[in-house]
Formats: C-alpha cells, structure tokens, sequence
C-alpha cells in the first residue's frame, strides 16, 4: 500500500481511502454480508460512449475481478477491467454533492459530470 493509502501503482484499478470508507459505509448500510463487494461496470450509453456503474452485489460471477483495499471488495468483470486499467476509483465530496469518480487515463475525453467517457 503507498503512503497516501492507495493500491500501489502497476494495479489493474487503485481505489483511494475515500472511497474505501464509502464502500464500507454503504455496505454496511444493506446489511453488511461478508458476500457483498461494490460493483464497478462499464457499458455502452452516456453522453460520450461508455458510462460507469456503481452498484453493490453479492454475486461474483465467472469472469470477475476482485480488487480489496482496508478490507473492502471491489468487482469488475473482464470486459470493463480492460477499459479501466490503471485507473483510480476515488470518492468525493464537494459543494454539488458526494459521488464517486474514476480518474481513467484511457479515457480520451469525459462529459462534464464525469460518469461518462470515450475513447
């Protein structure tokens, strides 16, 4: 783990303290099962090609991933890890609210929201 809390550089995704703490939170807000992960996916749609997914999930499914940091799990299938990698999963708080934000250097641009990018 590097000193600001994050997966060390050359992971598939990163996934920042902020976010851990969310994840855990929201988690535990349903329950708090030793099955459930958090969901990252990426799909054809948005405004610019592709858009996010964030859901929580109990299932873990054939071609899934799974990514852990401070205890919690994170899922991504194969097909959107591909679209992902060297990316960071962070949570923010700001003045228009609290969301959750993947920092995508494949990403060759993004909509204003940031749920969405192309390639």
């Amino acid at each position: 783990m590097a000193a600001d809390g994050t997966q060390p550089a050359g992971q598939d995704l990163t996934i920042s303290s902020n976010a851990a703490r969310r994840i855990a939170k929201l988690i535990a807000a349903e329950g708090g099962s030793d099955a459930m992960r958090f969901r990252v996916a990426v799909s054809g749609g948005g405004c610019s090609g592709f858009q996010y997914g964030f859901s929580i999930d109990d299932v873990r499914r054939e071609d899934d991933r799974e990514f852990a940091y401070d205890g919690v799990g994170v899922l991504i299938d194969e097909m959107s890890l591909e679209l992902l990698k060297g990316s960071e999963l962070d949570f923010v708080e700001d003045l228009i609210g609290s969301y959750f934000v993947v920092k995508n250097p494949n990403a060759a641009s993004t909509c204003g929201c940031g749920s969405s990018f192309s390639l």
